[in-house]
């Protein structure tokens, strides 16, 4: 079971240093739910959200496809060869209350729908080229209304020989799988940069020192609190030696005198 997808190329205006956002349509005809993924040959160029979903019957879902900002205007001759994959598969009655990563996990790859979308750059017409080039005719819906047997624009894909293989979408660039770590990006997606990656660095350097030097300090105050322990018996000792009073030897040594005194004088 497909999807039918509204447009068929996807069209994005100049200027391109700026985010430029286009709206895709995804419509399911068919009697059962659809489970639906998209996604792009360029996966860090484009954002999608969102990138997977489920579809009702009869109904349709809007997916924003966002071309992020260049750094560069490209030249006004580029051609684009960014393209887009809508997967599809019917959610069967025994898969009715499963996620979507499940559906997808256990789903065989015959039974899964693709279709492509191409990518085309738009160049922002001139004033000149306004007033000389009459508008085209629209229908009443507004949309304009193009002969079914027109040709493709120039600046679209020639030739389509992708494969599923090629198409990625941004779970898929992110996770530890695809050979990125997860922590090698920002919360909005981009790659880390020098700078950012040495103050990362430096700040972990500084936790590491921080908590040696609180070990070193509980060692230290725990050392001392031993040495105070040990400490205590033998000054109680001390006390007990200063309360005795006279030794044992100098008891004997009076007792023995004070006999011989006795026996020779008496």
């Amino acid at each position: 079971m497909s999807v039918e997808i509204d447009p068929q190329e996807l069209g994005f205006h100049r200027p391109f240093t700026v985010e430029v956002k286009e709206a895709l349509s995804i419509k399911n005809p068919n009697s059962h739910p659809i489970a639906f993924k998209v996604k792009t040959t360029a996966p860090k160029q484009y954002c999608v959200r969102p990138n997977s979903g489920r579809v009702e019957p009869g109904k349709e879902v809007e997916v924003a496809v966002i071309l992020q900002a260049m750094k560069h205007e490209p030249p006004p001759d580029t051609k684009c060869r960014d393209k887009f994959l809508v997967q599809s598969v019917e959610i069967t009655g025994d898969k009715e209350f499963a996620n979507l990563s499940a559906i997808w996990d256990s789903v065989p790859k015959s039974s899964v729908v693709e279709r492509k979308i191409r990518v085309s750059f738009i160049n922002a017409p001139s004033n000149a080229a306004q007033l000389s080039t009459p508008s085209k005719p629209t229908t009443s819906s507004g949309a304009d209304a193009t002969p079914a047997d027109a040709p493709p624009p120039a600046y679209s894909s020639p030739n389509d020989q992708s494969t599923s293989a090629d198409y990625k979408d941004e779970d898929e660039v992110r996770s530890p799988s695809a050979g990125l770590s997860t922590t090698a990006a920002s919360s909005s997606g981009r790659e880390l940069s020098y700078a950012e990656l040495k103050q990362q660095l430096d700040q972990a350097e500084q936790l590491v020192s921080r908590l040696k030097a609180d070990q070193g300090g509980l060692r230290q105050r725990k050392t001392g609190a031993e040495e105070k322990s040990v400490s205590k018996p033998a000054e109680l000792a001390q006390q007990v030696r200063g309360t005795e009073g006279v030794p044992i030897q100098i008891t004997a040594a009076l007792c023995l005198l004070s006999f011989l005194l006795a026996y020779f004088f008496f």
